[in-house]
């Protein structure tokens, strides 16, 4: 197979690597994120990438295909796979092309990602998961995608990360926020509570319980992260439910935390692993 460079081109960060035979042979991660690029400046990011890691065939991943990126492109609908993404590529030139996304719709539900595809059929592809499963992505934006016969089916977006982040900077609870995340007691007290999905009432009882001395406030981060995280994982699951998780270690253990308080089993993904198992049968499919 031909060595070529794909991207993952997120909101604020973006990382590129050099892939021979399917293995990463050079990568570059930097903060030049689809948020940071004008649309005028694509052809040069491009450019320069190459410079760096080689004049090859590129595929592009993530927001680089949203309306904040180099240009809107159509979302493939659920259920799809690879060969649905990888035969809707948007061309940029005969050695340029950006990945499309999926959307799902159900009812008055609607869900989109940008990304996100690629790692979770990428986990099929390469045999790091089963063809049927439940998979969860957590990050700023939670994927939560239900695998059916190697294809996405359906899945469900949840702004977990994005909400910790606000509560932790703004409102009333921001000044008890501060204090590093823990898989702890207090953690899973707030997966418990979270449980209960009576998410704004569980929030300002983190204020209450401060106030009245009722809580160490240098436990209340840990809290707040497992009310979050309680909640979305229990309107997922169920008892004896299996998840595959993509993420970071720090942010996988906390849902895999989460989820065998909640009854369920965790098994962890490596998401370069996927991602770059994922890029590379898109780039074969169109070689």
């Amino acid at each position: 197979m031909q060595p070529f460079i794909a991207v993952d081109w997120g909101t604020t960060n973006r990382r590129a690597f050099r892939i021979e035979d399917g293995a990463v042979v050079a990568t570059e991660r930097d903060d030049r994120g689809a948020a940071a690029v004008a649309a005028g400046e694509y052809d040069a990011e491009v450019a320069g990438i190459r410079e760096r890691l080689g004049d090859l065939p590129m595929l592009l991943a993530g927001m680089v295909g949203s309306n904040i990126g180099w240009r809107s492109v159509p979302y493939v609908a659920a259920p799809a796979g690879l060969a649905d993404v990888a035969a809707a590529l948007d061309r940029i030139d005969d050695r340029t092309a950006i990945v499309p996304g999926l959307s799902y719709r159900d009812g008055l539900h609607a869900d989109v990602m940008r990304g996100e595809e690629v790692q979770l059929l990428g986990a099929i592809a390469a045999e790091l998961v089963p063809a049927d499963a439940l998979l969860c992505q957590p990050g700023t934006h939670c994927k939560w995608a239900t695998v059916e016969g190697g294809r996405i089916a359906r899945f469900t977006t949840a702004m977990t990360g994005e909400l910790f982040a606000l509560l932790r900077a703004h409102g009333i609870l921001s000044r008890q926020l501060g204090h590093p995340v823990e898989p702890g007691a207090a953690f899973l007290e707030g997966v418990a509570e979270g449980a209960k999905r009576d998410l704004a009432a569980g929030l300002f009882a983190i204020r209450a319980r401060g106030v009245l001395g009722l809580a160490d406030d240098a436990h209340a981060a840990s809290f707040a992260s497992g009310l979050l995280i309680g909640a979305d994982t229990a309107a997922r699951i169920e008892a004896g439910a299996t998840v595959h998780i993509l993420a970071d270690p720090a942010l996988g253990a906390l849902y895999a935390s989460a989820i065998g308080a909640l009854g369920g089993t965790s098994h962890h993904i490596d998401s370069q692993a996927a991602f770059v198992a994922g890029i590379t049968r898109i780039q074969d499919l169109v070689a």
